[in-house]
């Protein structure tokens, strides 16, 4: 939704079923789909998010075993020659990302949600100052004392998925896990002004 914002016409696609992608969809293995949809929308870039579980320190505690598609993804991007996004945790194996969080002026959400992005061209840095306000515990609806709200899995109402989905600026998600889940779009917007520029050969903005 934020590259959408950012002027870009987006096509998505993913492995598993997305009822609320409001955006052309293609459902499959995006390694196997990349060559026909390269040949198809002559796309101008690309934006990968793979399976963040392997890399968040949550799955210490999990101890499962997740697919690590980070280099994966980098070699079949970089293979195209095409401007790439590659978004992850902060704990993946990117290469010299750009961290951005939902506090920065640049975002603008009462979320501290860190992701990592990895480009193959320039993408600003904006300033990301110490986490100040307050933050309620995962589950619990914002205060005026704690106005930030914690965005995790767990068990929650619906009042507290309807108030999450808000505050990330994600409305139309109907489920905790796509809410938890989520790259609020103003990530991406913020992205994709300047991978705008970068496809069009323009000098790199500021942050």
């Amino acid at each position: 939704m934020g590259y959408h914002r950012a002027g870009f016409r987006v096509v998505a696609v993913d492995i598993e079923p997305q009822p609320r992608n409001p955006f052309p969809f293609f459902q499959g293995d995006a390694f196997h789909l990349l060559p026909q949809l390269l040949a198809q929308f002559h796309p101008a870039a690309l934006h990968g998010s793979p399976p963040c579980q392997a890399y968040s320190p949550l799955n210490a505690y999990n101890k499962k075993v997740y697919p690590d598609l980070v280099d994966r993804t980098r070699e079949a991007f970089a293979a195209t020659g095409l401007p790439y996004v590659i978004e992850n945790v902060p704990q993946a194996p990117l290469r010299n990302p750009t961290l951005l969080c939902g506090a920065m002026a640049e975002v603008g959400l009462r979320v501290y949600r860190h992701r990592s992005f990895e480009t193959n061209w320039h993408l600003p840095q904006p300033t990301h100052l110490p986490h100040r306000e307050r933050c309620t515990r995962n589950g619990y609806l914002p205060t005026p004392e704690a106005p930030f709200m914690s965005i995790h899995g767990g068990k929650h109402s619906k009042a507290w998925r309807e108030r999450a989905a808000l505050e990330m600026d994600v409305p139309w998600m109907g489920t905790i896990r796509e809410v938890c889940e989520a790259i609020p779009p103003r990530y991406t917007e913020y992205i994709g002004g300047h991978l705008m520029a970068a496809v069009r050969g323009e000098p790199a903005r500021a942050a």
